[in-house]
């Protein structure tokens, strides 16, 4: 029992301080995040490429010699190629390598898919054009990718085109995040309505529009009809100025809902690798002469070649018999002209999903119930691919037209290559910006906190500095819930210099607190001053730890590092949920995790000095072989009537790619010599030895045998 309240005392004590001090640990291990990889300069541009056979099976056995590229029709050599798998840890280098590689190819690897991969998957819900079902079949959808396909390193984002997920639409491997965000998908009405009579549809405004006789006169028709004397020239301006307001209407909502888009696929590509995109709509139409649709699309299509990113198109319909629906008012025309004109509409309304998903690589999904297999038959295209890399020409590189990129596999028949289709060597400048810009003057001494608070409210972390960030909560007596943001940022990023004769470096550290809405709560900020006394200190992480007493609800935690001298900066992203112990159901706190060394003797391992000097890991990174060591509070267990003490017990469950490679027997939690029964602590180690290098799940589950209920508790830790 002393050895359990000494490990439990020293990992509390580790998460408590307040005031940041460097991490006493030995110099961090060579890493794989090294930031030359995000700045590297180089000639060559990137082409992904997915080419499938007949069956929809990725051909994997392709050569650099089996493939033909061509911009805008002249053809270009391949400088670089190799096959990639998406998410995998040696994606980010491989790409990094077609930056700078000056070869003609590599090592094609045939070797079996790797471990660990986590892929990010973006859902941008068109809301601006759906109905109340498919808003429906959408959330049913996305609920079922949280809860059954979502793997166990991959992170989500769910966004909408008008905006009503709001601050929860952040990229995250949290489900609770996800769940709430869904919760926040309803119907907005932002359909196009016609009040006149006979009333017109949309896509009858686009048909005459583009000036079809069977829509033209029967709308011209119904007018004179309608308004008894007027002439046929009247009746036709009347219809087509009804037509062009309806399109004018239209026109600004889809291209609303596509600037949206380009503005995710834009922001997307701080986030290394592959990145897919799922658009799902009930389709619009494609208006070049009223709205600007088209010029948006080639703009998305460009931002995706130059962000990494797919669009895959899901029709939210399904199955569509017709596009009319019971709202729709019945127009009587025993002419048949309406039924004649009408039949185009569907595919009209799917040209621009088809468009997106074909220009970016990606494919489109309709006329299907069955939404779920769309979403998964996309995952598993997209995770495998061939990356070519070529160098472009100075007409290419400055010219402010929309190159077109095709690649072919000649010789080899019955293959489909998937490939995004085009790029602007220049991009078009943004709409000017009208509003007055504040001329005032920032102070000097405030420039490094605002560039700070630049860097932290990035929509994507930004990691030229990279950092670890951990967030754990425990309910401490008579204070209520404390949230512990800790961070961890390797000192080979600050810049030191000799200053008085010793090796210094001086960063800004920040961090925002966010509740769920979004609105900015707690802050925290610090300069520290790092002197390396020696060559292996100046090698040392700095960690730094920040307790918050906040109340339940789930909150968004933003911490950024700024290395003073170089300017560069850091950030990391996390949520957390603190959950409402006045309820009185069964709950853990966060999981705390430390290690201690295979090494240590069994004497050593047995004094409180020893089990004192383990303190909290902040990026929960071990090596092979250690003892990992954990400690979780169980609150609120229910107390036997026999003696009036609780009965938990607590299972431990190592998980590897979704699939448990540790599972223990539930073991009963000691409450000897206990005083507060509110709060229990159970502290115990599991060695790591034979586990292999790679991407972790602990997961705990505390039964409280008295009253039947049971609560988990999880987190996420790595072998090196």
């Amino acid at each position: 029992m002393t050895t359990v309240r000494a490990l439990m005392s020293a990992l509390v004590c580790a998460l408590l301080p307040v005031q940041s001090t460097p991490a006493q640990q030995p110099p961090a291990p060579p890493r794989q995040d090294q930031p030359e990889i995000l700045r590297v300069q180089t000639e060559l541009v990137q082409t992904d490429v997915m080419v499938f056979d007949r069956q929809g099976r990725f051909v994997s056995d392709l050569k650099p010699e089996d493939f033909e590229l061509s911009i805008d029709g002249k053809p270009r050599q391949v400088e670089f190629f190799e096959r990639v798998t998406a998410g995998s840890p040696s994606e980010e280098t491989q790409l990094a390598a077609a930056r700078g590689a000056s070869r003609k190819g590599a090592a094609n690897s045939t070797g079996p898919v790797p471990l660990d991969r986590g892929r990010p998957v973006f859902f941008y819900i068109d809301d601006l054009h759906l109905d109340p079902s498919s808003v429906y079949r959408t959330r049913n959808l996305l609920t079922k990718f949280v809860d059954q396909e979502m793997g166990q390193n991959d992170e989500a984002a769910i966004t909408s085109a008008s905006g009503q997920i709001g601050f929860l639409q952040q990229l995250t491997d949290n489900k609770t995040v996800l769940r709430a965000a869904l919760a926040k998908l309803v119907f907005r009405n932002y359909s196009i309505k016609d009040s006149d009579q006979p009333a017109m549809t949309e896509y009858q405004a686009w048909r005459l529009d583009n000036y079809d006789r069977d829509i033209t006169d029967y709308f011209v028709d119904e007018t004179m009809r309608n308004n008894p004397g007027i002439t046929r020239e009247s009746a036709l301006s009347m219809v087509m100025n009804r037509a062009h307001a309806l399109l004018a209407q239209a026109g600004r909502i889809t291209s609303d809902s596509l600037a949206g888009l380009e503005g995710l696929v834009r922001s997307a590509k701080s986030i290394p690798g592959r990145k897919l995109v799922f658009f799902i709509s009930d389709g619009f139409f494609l208006d070049g002469r009223n709205s600007d649709a088209n010029y948006k699309l080639q703009r998305i299509t460009s931002a995706a070649a130059k962000s990494g990113v797919v669009i895959y198109s899901i029709d939210a319909r399904g199955l569509v018999a017709s596009l009319s629906d019971a709202s729709s008012p019945s127009q009587f025309d025993p002419s048949g002209r309406l039924q004649r004109a009408s039949m185009g509409e569907l595919s009209a309304s799917q040209d621009g999903l088809n468009a997106l998903a074909r220009d970016t690589g990606g494919k489109a999904y309709f006329n299907s119930n069955a939404l779920e297999p769309a979403v998964k038959r996309a995952l598993k295209e997209t995770s495998t691919y061939y990356l070519l890399a070529w160098k472009p020409n100075q007409e290419t590189k400055e010219s402010r037209k929309f190159h077109r990129i095709e690649v072919k596999v000649p010789g080899k028949p019955g293959l489909t290559v998937q490939v995004r289709r085009g790029f602007f060597g220049v991009e078009p400048a943004p709409a000017a910006n009208k509003t007055r810009r504040n001329t005032k003057q920032v102070p000097v001494a405030s420039a490094p906190r605002i560039e700070l608070s630049k860097v932290m409210n990035q929509p994507f972390p930004e990691r030229e500095i990279p950092i670890a960030l951990s967030l754990n909560y425990l309910n401490v007596p008579e204070k209520g819930s404390m949230l512990s943001a800790s961070m961890q940022v390797p000192r080979e990023f600050f810049s030191f210099a000799p200053v008085n004769g010793k090796e210094t470096a001086v960063v800004e550290l920040g961090g925002t607190v966010f509740n769920a809405k979004g609105q900015a709560g707690a802050k925290f900020s610090d300069r520290i001053t790092i002197t390396a006394v020696t060559p292996e200190t100046k090698g040392q992480d700095l960690a730094y730890g920040h307790p918050i007493f906040l109340g339940p609800g789930l909150y968004h935690v933003r911490v950024a590092a700024r290395d003073e001298k170089s300017g560069r900066a850091g950030s990391a992203h996390g949520w957390i949920e603190i959950p409402d112990l006045s309820k009185g159901q069964l709950t853990l706190s966060s999981v705390l995790l430390g290690t201690r060394p295979s090494m240590l003797s069994e004497a050593a391992q047995n004094r409180q000095d020893a089990l004192a000097s383990i303190g909290l890991s902040v990026d929960n990174r071990f090596p092979s072989g250690d003892y990992l060591r954990f400690l979780v509070l169980v609150y609120n267990a229910a107390r036997a009537s026999a003696d009036a003490k609780p009965d938990v017990a607590i299972q431990l469950q190592i998980v590897r790619d979704d699939q448990p490679v540790v599972t223990t027997p539930l073991k009963k939690v000691s409450v000897e010599e206990l005083t507060d029964l509110g709060r229990i602590p159970y502290a115990a180690e599991v060695s790591l030895a034979g586990l292999p290098s790679g991407r972790y799940l602990l997961r705990l589950t505390a039964v409280d045998r008295v009253n039947k209920t049971s609560a988990s508790q999880q987190t996420r830790f790595e072998i090196q």
